[in-house]
């Protein structure tokens, strides 16, 4: 995938300098997105822009099952799961979320996004941030953050928003993350890199966060899925 501006055309970094574009790559795959968010519908902005409206259905169809198998799809009105949907694009998984019952926050660094999720209603709150600046006055049941984590191209902050994330499951409770299940550090293009479950247990293991199950994602030849840790103390 090619650096994008608003326009859709190749950036340099000296052109991105000289014209006040995002020069470093976190900043560019930002800027991507929240364009990308703009410019795409609901289903595409998020899913998968290789694939139709009903292929990206059936994208958003599987992985939301496999989320429910994973979370469960009620929850005790007297005492409801909190939930975090971290980096929630616009808010698909957010909404099926609090429509099971579910207590529902959700974050994006994207104003298109959170823009659109909140005119859809629907219950989640939803609010700007990212992963290593959102904080809570509460702790969650499930975080949870799909098809996130591998568009953070620097390492540095791909682990300190982990670890933030992490910091935010209660004893008991799952982080719920999404990648490959691999053993190579992988990038691909310029706004994907997956990194192999080892890195996500190294970062996690001291912080008492115990890899408990890996479950595809079951769609064609995709790769991904979630990655469940579990806080053991």
């Amino acid at each position: 995938m090619a650096d994008l501006t608003a326009t859709g055309t190749r950036t340099t970094p000296d052109e991105c300098a000289a014209t006040g574009a995002p020069t470093t790559a976190d900043d560019r795959t930002r800027a991507y997105w929240n364009t990308r968010h703009r410019q795409r519908d609901d289903l595409a902005s998020g899913g998968h822009i290789g694939l139709d409206r009903p292929g990206n259905e059936i994208f958003y169809a599987l992985r939301l099952g496999a989320l429910l198998t994973l979370i469960g799809d009620l929850s005790s009105t007297q005492s409801p799961l909190f939930v975090l949907d971290a980096g929630c694009g616009k808010g698909h998984f957010s909404r099926a979320l609090a429509r099971c019952g579910h207590r529902v926050d959700a974050f994006d660094t994207s104003p298109a996004a959170v823009a659109h999720a909140r005119a859809q209603g629907g219950g989640p709150r939803y609010a700007e941030s990212s992963l290593t600046d959102w904080r809570s006055p509460w702790l969650y049941d499930v975080v949870l953050c799909v098809d996130v984590l591998f568009h953070v191209m620097d390492d540095a902050q791909w682990a300190a928003g982990l670890r933030n994330l992490a910091s935010l499951v209660r004893v008991t409770g799952r982080l719920i993350v999404a990648d490959q299940d691999g053993n190579e550090r992988t990038p691909l293009g310029d706004y994907i890199v997956h990194r192999p479950t080892a890195a996500y247990r190294r970062e996690l293991a001291p912080l008492g966060l115990r890899h408990t199950l890996f479950k595809p994602y079951g769609f064609r030849e995709n790769p991904l899925g979630f990655h469940v840790f579990t806080r053991t103390r």
